[in-house]
């Protein structure tokens, strides 16, 4: 461990020369990139100091031990600093867990109404409320790519854009199967009816390492349908992209144009292919998943709101809570708090 710290501060120093470097500074990209990495690196250096400063005062009470008339003083000051260096080191470990290279980008959340017809749909609506309420609580922007609603207020199906540093840390655990267990307003003999909503969570692609062949792609355009006025019915301004090789579909009608659409369905399933080709090739993708919370599959039930209960459980993390009223008006950062602790702890339980 001592050497993995000594090359730590060895790379600080490093980025320290580096972005003073007029012909770094010259290359702006290069150089906020050394400057974001200088900045991470900095409370870790800070801890390996203070590390390095117990490691030291402890071995200098050790010599002491020797010597008789400073064996008490030396063995109290032996002790105090294998306290500090224990709790240093713990919190060591905690710092140098790897981050998620995706978790600063922006994210796509894509919901799907599953076993349960009208309910789920009605159900699919109230997620995309509260993940919307959620993010805007932490100061992000929500952007509508595509909505299919049904004629109670349900939604069939809707993607939609969080768009903020640090969007996708906060809706990484989301991605799963979320099942309710509530009594429909339809419902004439009070009985519960349990239904599902699929959630799918993908980073933004930023820079896509496939080329997406233009022969290999299928647009058609058509008239908008649902909220937005006259302008949604009277234009053809919706897109529908299907990208033959992997008849892999999206859409995009929220844009008042047919080029804005046609820009963020691009955007999308160059998304969407990205995490398709990873899982397929990268063999560290599945592991990394393996070692979080639940697999990230979208077929994993993951969590229930039973509301006659008034209960939220996260059968990943076996944490339930309650207040579903309130956590479905998007205070749900205790659940995602407590996610995040226990993918942590597993990191390191597993010694990533």
């Amino acid at each position: 461990m001592q050497e993995k710290l000594k090359e730590l501060k060895d790379k600080y120093v490093k980025l320290t020369e580096e972005i003073s470097d007029a012909d770094i500074i010259a290359d702006q990209k290069v150089w906020q990139k050394k400057c974001k990495e200088h900045s991470t690196l900095e409370p870790i250096i800070l801890e390996i100091d203070k590390y390095f400063t117990y490691l030291k005062d402890y071995n200098s009470a050790k010599e002491l031990m020797g010597v008789p008339e400073f064996k008490e003083m030396a063995e109290e000051e032996m002790l105090d600093n294998k306290e500090r260096l224990e709790k240093s080191t713990e919190a060591l470990k905690e710092m140098l867990i790897p981050k998620d290279e995706d978790d600063d980008k922006n994210v796509i959340i894509e919901i799907r109404g599953g076993a349960g017809g009208d309910e789920a749909a009605l159900f699919a609506a109230s997620l995309m409320r509260m993940y919307t309420m959620y993010a805007q609580s932490l100061g992000f922007t929500v952007d509508v790519l595509d909505v299919n609603e049904t004629g109670i207020g349900g939604i069939k199906e809707c993607s939609f854009m969080v768009n903020g540093e640090g969007a996708y840390a906060a809706f990484k655990f989301e991605s799963g199967v979320h099942r309710v267990q509530r009594v429909p307003d339809t419902e004439t003999q009070g009985r519960v009816h349990t239904s599902t909503v699929t959630v799918a969570v993908l980073p933004e692609a930023e820079t896509v390492n496939f080329t997406i062949d233009p022969k290999d792609l299928r647009i058609d355009v058509y008239r908008a349908s649902g909220a937005g006025g006259q302008h949604v019915n009277k234009t053809e301004s919706a897109v529908r992209i299907t990208h033959i090789p992997t008849n892999m579909v999206v859409t995009c009608q929220d844009g008042r144009s047919q080029l804005s659409n046609r820009e963020k369905a691009m955007m999308v399933l160059q998304t969407k292919l990205a995490d398709f080709y990873q899982e397929q090739a990268d063999s560290k993708y599945s592991a990394n998943r393996k070692s979080q919370i639940g697999t990230g599959d979208r077929s994993e039930r993951i969590r229930t709101y039973n509301f006659p209960q008034d209960r939220i459980t996260d059968h990943r993390i076996g944490l339930t809570l309650h207040n579903i009223p309130s956590f479905m008006n998007g205070s749900i950062e205790e659940m995602v708090k407590e996610l995040t602790i226990a993918d942590r702890q597993k990191k390191l339980a597993s010694g990533e």
